[in-house]
Parts: C-alpha cells; sequence; structure tokens
C-alpha cells in the first residue's frame, strides 16, 4: 500500500482587507472594501469580514456594496505592498515544502509529504505555517489538511477566519457528500 499524500492548502483571511487593517489599525472592527467607490463604477477585490455579514463580496460592483453596508469604508488597493507580503508569505511556505503551487496571492497549495522540517504531521505542518505566517506578516491565514487538493482547497473554507479543517485518508467521501455544489473548487 501506497503512503497518502499530504496536502495543506493555506489562504490567507480576507488578504488585502487584512493587510488594509494591519497598517492602519483605525480601519480595524470597521466593514470595509478593498477597490472600488461608492459613488463611481468600480467592482470590491475584497471585502473585511464585518463587511461579509452585510453581504458584500469581491467582483460586487461598488454601488450595490455600499447599499448593502451603509458604514462601508472603501480603501483604494495597493497592490506592490499585497505583492511584497505574499513573497513573505511564500519564503514561509518553502521552509516547509519544495512542492509549493501558488493559486494567487494569498493561497497555495504545499506538498508536505516528505516532511522537510520533520514535525511528524500535516496537521503539525499546518499549525506552525499558520503560526509563522501570524508572527511574522500580523495576518491570520486558514488551512486545510488533506491527502489531496481538492479536499484541502475545501477544508480551508471550513473554519474560516483563523481556522483549520483535517479530512483524513478514508474521510472524504462521506464529507464531501453533503456539501452544496458551490463548495467545490472549479
Amino acid at each position: 500500500m501506497t503512503a497518502s499524500r499530504k496536502i495543506i492548502h493555506i489562504d490567507a483571511d480576507s488578504f488585502y482587507a487584512s493587510v488594509e487593517v494591519r497598517d492602519n489599525p483605525d480601519l480595524r472592527g470597521k466593514p470595509i472594501a478593498v477597490g472600488g467607490q461608492s459613488d463611481r463604477r468600480g467592482v470590491i477585490a475584497t471585502a473585511s469580514y464585518e463587511a461579509r455579514k452585510f453581504g458584500v463580496r469581491s467582483a460586487m460592483p461598488s454601488v450595490t456594496a455600499a447599499r448593502r453596508c451603509p458604514g462601508l469604508v472603501f480603501v483604494k488597493h495597493r497592490f506592490d505592498v499585497y505583492r511584497a507580503v505574499s513573497r513573505q508569505v511564500r519564503e514561509i511556505f518553502s521552509r516547509y515544502s519544495d512542492l509549493v503551487e501558488p493559486l494567487s496571492l494569498d493561497e497555495a497549495f504545499l506538498d508536505v509529504s516528505a516532511d522537510k522540517r520533520g514535525l511528524g504531521t500535516a496537521v503539525r505542518t499546518a499549525q506552525q505555517i499558520r503560526a509563522d505566517i501570524l508572527k511574522e506578516t500580523q495576518l491570520t491565514a486558514s488551512a486545510g489538511v488533506s491527502y489531496n487538493k481538492l479536499l484541502a482547497k475545501i477544508a480551508s473554507d471550513q473554519n474560516k477566519p483563523d481556522g483549520m479543517f483535517v479530512i483524513r485518508p478514508g474521510e472524504g467521501a462521506e464529507f464531501v457528500a453533503g456539501l452544496p455544489v458551490r463548495r467545490f473548487f472549479g
């Protein structure tokens, strides 16, 4: 019997918005949207969890977002800063795996089957990666741990924000059986 692969999907929580709050603490606890403007055409790049409670989502027209969340604070994007933070996070990933597959600036798959740091389990590895991200960037990230990329990606959304979920070998079919189709990546 072949050993199961150990895949971690790491996804920064509300990445652009979290970077903005980190860099401007006056925004903490407020509903914010990165991108767009309330009085013009534009589209939201991301929203803080406070704004998401009002139904504000990425790719939403800013006018719609402003209507849904009257106190919404619009913040201009700073992609140069997001790219720099992304490089920091990817450097952390490289400490734990030589097999990193970025999906965007704020998320990636890591194959940790080789246990590069000798931590013993993919769960411990994911916990340590999340701790390093928090310590070095002051941002939270969620993790999904499983034996394939599809399940790891689904798992990373299960306990957002700042959470982790594990789907072990033998648990995948039962776990996905009750999920709505919108939960499946791609």
